[in-house]
């Protein structure tokens, strides 16, 4: 039984690899891929008979781990300096006024249309809001680079603010000027927290001359990521500036306070650093919508009760992606249809308090939107011509 656990295991891993090495010629995300091998291989399981063993406890955890090797990923590989402020503006601007949009207005659909109460509408409808930097950065790789830089900055920076955004509604039981003081402080504390732990982690890297240095450095940073959400602090917030201030250490090396993290080979350790971490990532995400996958019901995917709402939420995104990206001045094109929902949307439908989780928002509706947005995107990427697609295979999955 063992045996045959780890053969399909790895069999079912290679084909991800396999559905990420083929993405940029084929344009077919590999989470809907990944989706449809785990439904299948649960249908074929079901068919034989075998009982599998609960998976329920085991996706918020891979879907944490993902979101945090993920959102890391990405912001190690963004600039900052001036020649990118105008670029960051936008990815931050644009992405917070989507993603506020986005909520308010699915959160009024759900209130006015379905009698759900405002505040809980509103946190249900935050993860549908949210795009997936799971699956936008892959996706991002078939860009030219002014299009693959935004779409990094602002998928991060969509999960980041979505994250945050979703703790504030689901974890404060009344919105008022209270709340909005705590989550002032907390925002402030967590920066606070984010600098001192990036310094400590920046100057083990440079000290650790052990052969094993790069696993000891993720433990860390998911441990202080648990324990700042423990007590209710924007965690993600950390990842963000470790992130940015570990791939920007030469421009934050000119300061004289930081002259000291800056040594010889620092770059080469770095980029082991995100090598590294990109292929934990691509492993946690494969085995995370696999296995989702696997839990998945035909009939959750075929509900027609889901569906209205499924389309209608779908065409709301596009809509406000549109408005986004014109009050952005950016081109439509291909732009437009990258706005997929995908891990960060399971996840946080995950961690909704039962009390609070609305009948309308479920498994069914969360994967028809899921599933929806990747094949708008999938068409979209096929219809472009190849002379948008950088020629330059990226070294990270």
């Amino acid at each position: 039984m063992t045996t045959a656990i780890l053969i399909t295991l790895c069999t079912l891993l290679l084909l991800a690899y396999f559905f990420d090495l083929t993405s940029k010629r084929t344009r077919i995300p590999s989470v809907i891929l990944l989706l449809l091998m785990g439904w299948g291989l649960g249908q074929v399981l079901d068919i034989l008979g075998f009982e599998f063993p609960d998976m329920s406890e085991v996706l918020p955890v891979l879907g944490t781990v993902g979101l945090i090797l993920i959102v890391l990923e990405g912001a190690l590989e963004l600039e900052v300096n001036r020649s990118k402020m105008p670029l960051i503006r936008k990815a931050f601007s644009g992405s917070g006024l989507a993603l506020l949009l986005m909520a308010l207005a699915t959160g009024a659909l759900f209130h006015f249309l379905g009698n759900y109460p405002l505040k809980e509408s509103i946190a249900n409808a935050v993860p549908l809001a949210i795009i997936s930097s799971a699956i936008a950065i892959p996706t991002a790789r078939n860009l030219v680079d002014a299009d693959r830089e935004f779409v990094v900055y602002e998928s991060s920076l969509s999960d980041i603010l979505g994250v945050v955004f979703f703790n504030f509604m689901v974890l404060n039981e009344v919105i008022d000027a209270f709340a909005f003081l705590e989550f002032g402080l907390q925002l402030l504390l967590m920066a606070a927290v984010s600098l001192i732990a990036s310094l400590g982690l920046a100057y083990l890297l440079k000290n650790i001359h052990h052969p094993v240095k790069f696993v000891p450095m993720i433990l860390l940073i998911v441990l202080i990521y648990a324990v700042s959400k423990l007590y209710h602090l924007p965690s993600l917030l950390f990842i963000l500036i470790f992130g940015l201030f570990l791939g920007n250490l030469e421009e934050i090396g000119k300061f004289r306070w930081a002259k000291k993290l800056v040594w010889e080979g620092w770059d080469v350790q770095v980029n082991r650093f995100h090598e590294l971490g990109g292929e934990v990532a691509f492993l946690v995400r494969s085995l995370f919508f696999l296995l989702f996958g696997f839990t998945l019901q035909t009939q959750e995917i075929l509900d027609t009760q889901s569906l209205g709402w499924s389309a209608s939420l779908v065409g709301l995104i596009y809509g406000i992606r549109a408005l986004q990206l014109r009050w952005s001045k950016l081109p439509l094109m291909p732009l437009l249809f990258i706005a997929p929902r995908g891990l960060i949307t399971i996840l946080l439908f995950l961690t909704i308090p039962a009390g609070q989780v609305l009948p309308v928002v479920n498994r069914s509706l969360l994967t028809q939107v899921i599933l929806l947005t990747a094949g708008v995107m999938m068409v979209g990427m096929m219809g472009q011509k190849k002379a948008t697609v950088s020629q330059p295979d990226s070294p990270h999955p």
